[in-house]
């Protein structure tokens, strides 16, 4: 059974109380479903504010009691506010946290902030702002507490034009194990994709042969011709055996990935870790002439490229990464190139000729 969304336009103002952070590690697992329990299904709004000539109400699980939108007025000299209010009931007391994962145009000075409240109007939970302000499609994923709180708001500045959409899927724990020696990296974890955030090393580290350097840990914005490009110099005391280079990349069109040049020759493009074609975050772009649809990925994907060692050579190494053409604008984060020596336990196998 589906309950039908429809939106409210209310006014109101909502206080900005500070509230303190909680959350609960009591999880249930999924050997704790009863027999014959049914799982809870997620819940996809599109918190859009266009009216499509062929929409229809959307549907949501009947967890998902209400979704409206409240214009908010600004204070003093604060920008005006918009927020959308989505109220929950928990479907079962097992269900103590909820992953909420919100599509939006992140915009400088636009971001949204996720405000989770209980009944008596008392803060649970605020999240920050969300983003970066990148000045691009983006998502972002907060894991709330649920067991006070029964409603959710979004609230950004502006018109509310900026937000797109939100999934939201309740949270089970299972085991994990991971080996001692490996780095921990605490990963609020995507359901369509389980590639962990990228980190780049403050310093070079060494390991098993390989030395791991980070080329920039911020953020970078890059288009579609050189003047647009990210350009980075590093060093190379001997040839490896192989270089690799990884960085992530937000909003990246996912046939034409970006192009990478080392020494001023093309190297190619490099290679996307894609989620599974499910995930929300692919958004659809048609153009003028053109029958097909093209996907931009609003999100951040991990990029990898191979560099061929012919091309490094002794002493400094400049790349480039420009994007695909017809990709318009992305940016990229944490980028970093591993080089491959010789170890002493290095396996390999010598091949004879026939």
């Amino acid at each position: 059974m589906f309950l039908r969304l429809v939106f409210l336009l209310l006014f109101g103002a909502i206080s900005r109380l500070h509230a303190q952070e909680a959350f609960s590690d009591n999880l249930p697992t999924r050997a704790d479903a009863k027999p014959g329990e049914s799982t809870p299904e997620s819940a996809w709004l599109d918190l859009r504010q266009n009216t499509p000539r062929h929409s229809t109400p959307q549907n949501a699980p009947p967890w998902v009691e209400a979704v409206t939108l409240f214009p908010a007025q600004g204070t003093g000299d604060t920008m005006p506010k918009t927020v959308f209010r989505i109220r929950v009931a928990r479907p079962s007391q097992d269900y103590q946290v909820l992953l909420f994962r919100l599509f939006f145009d992140d915009k400088p000075g636009q971001q949204p902030e996720l405000v989770a409240w209980d009944e008596s109007g008392t803060h649970i939970l605020r999240s920050g702002a969300l983003g970066s302000g990148i000045n691009l499609p983006a998502s972002d994923s907060v894991m709330i507490p649920m067991t006070d709180t029964s409603s959710i708001d979004i609230e950004v500045p502006g018109d509310g034009k900026t937000v797109r959409a939100a999934y939201l899927d309740w949270m089970t724990s299972s085991g994990v194990v991971h080996p001692l020696n490996a780095e921990h990296r605490d990963v609020i974890p995507e359901p369509f994709s389980s590639m962990p955030p990228l980190h780049s090393p403050i310093q070079d580290t060494e390991r098993f042969g390989t030395v791991i350097a980070t080329l920039a840990a911020e953020t970078i914005q890059i288009g579609t011709d050189i003047q647009q490009s990210a350009a980075f110099q590093f060093g190379v005391e001997a040839q490896p055996l192989a270089a690799l280079l990884t960085f992530e990349i937000a909003n990246p069109r996912i046939d034409a990935p970006p192009e990478i040049y080392l020494n001023g020759e093309d190297i190619g493009p490099v290679s996307l870790a894609l989620p599974e074609l499910a995930d929300p975050g692919y958004r659809g772009e048609m153009e003028p002439l053109l029958s097909q649809m093209h996907f931009q990925y609003t999100g951040w994907l991990r990029a990898q490229k191979i560099v061929p060692v012919a091309s490094l050579k002794a002493g400094t190494n400049d790349v480039i990464v420009v994007n695909g053409a017809g990709s318009g604008a992305s940016a990229i984060r944490a980028t970093q190139i591993q080089l491959k020596y010789l170890w002493d336990k290095t396996d390999y196998v010598l091949k004879t000729g026939d």
